[in-house]
This record gives structure tokens, C-alpha cells and sequence, in this order.
């Protein structure tokens, strides 16, 4: 069994590097966005938000640390939500790329993908005629031909480079296989408990979307980890609050937000982040779940505390 937990923890993924502004004008691009989305996660139930940043230009997807710098602050100072920087970054770009806004920032959480996978965003071409920026349609046609890399050395460089920041990890698993390195770098003393496991279903070249394959990862997950792991689902596209609400009735965690999803029912783009956190919270309430708060997630992760973050 995973980790006994009373309440349910809600992660809001803001902005990512999966979409693009062509596909919804509700993406936040500018710092003044992503900081207004992510403090508007936090009020609406969010206890941890994901953060990428992005050219506030042309919104693609960047791993400059000033970028980050430019929203952090503000979102600190106005909520004591969890903040989560992402070391996956976009999948054209190298690891010490990817690396630095957690290796300067220090954050209490930062995402850390499981392995080198195809990332195919190419299937998404077919909905648009025309993009509102040059870099988007090749972004999304190289995709083809592009892998994700995450190799067993990337993986201990980031963990190990984060090692004395006292930065905690959630684990993103798109594959069994995913759930099988963890746990090698458990066994190396490198990973340590307890875990944060973000499964992830519905992107091309990761797991599906099946009950089954939702069921298969979180019993390999139970055999490979026992109590030492919380178990959290995030679902691509409109497989966001099924497979959310699935997961949340079996005792996990769950993640929303316009990374992972820019709709908010067939046909209709979300306006917000706080839109999807309210829905899923509104699911959890009907469940007769708790959310956690912030701190309530500090406890159960072993955070470090905000007071120890560089921004």
C-alpha cells in the first residue's frame, strides 16, 4: 500500500511546453500571467503549481532562470503554495539547460522525468491552419523525429546536482518502465524516500489511457515501493478529470492544469487554471475528500519549507 495519507494532494500545472498560443488565448505566456494563474490555482485548492516560464514575446518555452525569476517572487509573497520548477523543460532542449532554474532557485519540489521517451506533439498539426508564431509549427513537426533525452546519467546528474539545495522530487513515470528506474535509483541510495510519483497517461509515446493501464502502473508502483511513495495521476487532454477523479477514488493524488490539459469539457477551452482546480476539487468534495493544504503537502513530502527556496 502507498502511504497512508488523510487528504488529497492537488498539483496545478500552469503553463508547461506541451502547447502552444495558437491552440488557447487563456495560455499564460507574459511572468504577470503565470504569476496571476498560479496565485488564482492556490486560492481555488491548488497545493503545490507546476511552473514553467516562456518567451513573453512569442511564448516558446525557455529554461532562462531570469524568466522564473520574474514571477516567482510574486507568487511567494502573495500565497504559501508549494512551488514545483520543472527540470524537463521542453524536449529540444539539454539537460544542463533544462537543470538550471532548479539548480539556482532551489525550490522545495522539482519535476524529474523517468527516462528518455518519443514525445510526440505532431498529431496536434492537423487542428490549425495557421500559427500565430514561426516557431510553433516546426516545434511541432520535429516532434516526429524527436526523442525526449533522460539517460540513466542525466537522471543522477539532476538528482545529484540538487542533492545539498534539499530540492525534493516528484517522479514523472509515462511508463512502467519509468516506475523500474526509479527504483534502480533507489536502490543506489540516490532516490530517497518518500517518493512523489506523478503518473502520467495519454501523451504519444507514453502509457494510454485505459482503467487498466491506470490500474497496471499503480500496482507496480505498490510492489516496487510500499508505503514509501505517494501516488499522483495527471491525464493529457480530456483524459484529465477521469482519470483524476478514477485515481482519487482509489486513495491517489491528482494534477490539473492547462499544461496538461487546455480543455474544459468537449469543444470548450478552459479560461483558466483555477477553472480545472475548482472542477477537481468539486469531484474530491463529492468523493468526501480533503484537500491539502500547502503546508499539509509540506508534511506528508518532507519539504524543506518555503523559508529555504532562492527566490
Amino acid at each position: 500500500m502507498a502511504a497512508p495519507q488523510d487528504k488529497v494532494i492537488v498539483t496545478c500545472a500552469i503553463t508547461g511546453a506541451i502547447h502552444t498560443p495558437t491552440m488557447s488565448p487563456h495560455l499564460p505566456i507574459t511572468a504577470d500571467e503565470i504569476a496571476r494563474e498560479a496565485i488564482a490555482a492556490a486560492q481555488a485548492g491548488a497545493s503545490i503549481v507546476h511552473l514553467h516560464a516562456r518567451n513573453p514575446e512569442n511564448g516558446q518555452p525557455s529554461q532562462d532562470p531570469a524568466l522564473f525569476r520574474a514571477f516567482l517572487p510574486a507568487i511567494a509573497e502573495r500565497s504559501d503554495v508549494v512551488i514545483n520548477l520543472t527540470t524537463g523543460g521542453a524536449p529540444n532542449m539539454l539537460v544542463e539547460e533544462r537543470l538550471q532554474p532548479a539548480l539556482q532557485l532551489k525550490p522545495e519540489v522539482a519535476s524529474l522525468n523517468m527516462g528518455s521517451m518519443n514525445f510526440g506533439l505532431y498529431p496536434m498539426l492537423g487542428r490549425y491552419k495557421e500559427f500565430l508564431h514561426d516557431w510553433e509549427r516546426p516545434y511541432l513537426e520535429g516532434s516526429e523525429d524527436r526523442v525526449f533525452r533522460n539517460t540513466f546519467k542525466e537522471i543522477r546528474y539532476i538528482l545529484e546536482s540538487c542533492e545539498d539545495n534539499g530540492t525534493r522530487f516528484e517522479i514523472e513515470c509515462y511508463d512502467t518502465s519509468h516506475l523500474y528506474t526509479a527504483a534502480h535509483f533507489v536502490d543506489r541510495g540516490i532516490l530517497k524516500p518518500p517518493f512523489f510519483l506523478q503518473t502520467v497517461f495519454g501523451l504519444l509515446g507514453g502509457i494510454g489511457t485505459h482503467p487498466d493501464d491506470v490500474m497496471h502502473m499503480r500496482r507496480t508502483a505498490e510492489r516496487l515501493f510500499g508505503k514509501d511513495y505517494y501516488w499522483s495521476v495527471l491525464g493529457a487532454g480530456r483524459s484529465q478529470i477521469p482519470i483524476s477523479s478514477m485515481a482519487a477514488a482509489m486513495g491517489g493524488n491528482v494534477r490539473v492544469g492547462l499544461e496538461d490539459s487546455l480543455w474544459d469539457g468537449p469543444g470548450k477551452l478552459a479560461t483558466s487554471n483555477a477553472q480545472q482546480v475548482r472542477r477537481i476539487v468539486a469531484v474530491l468534495e463529492s468523493l468526501n475528500l480533503e484537500v491539502a493544504t500547502p503546508d499539509e503537502a509540506r508534511a506528508m513530502l518532507r519539504l524543506k519549507g518555503r523559508e529555504s527556496v532562492a527566490f
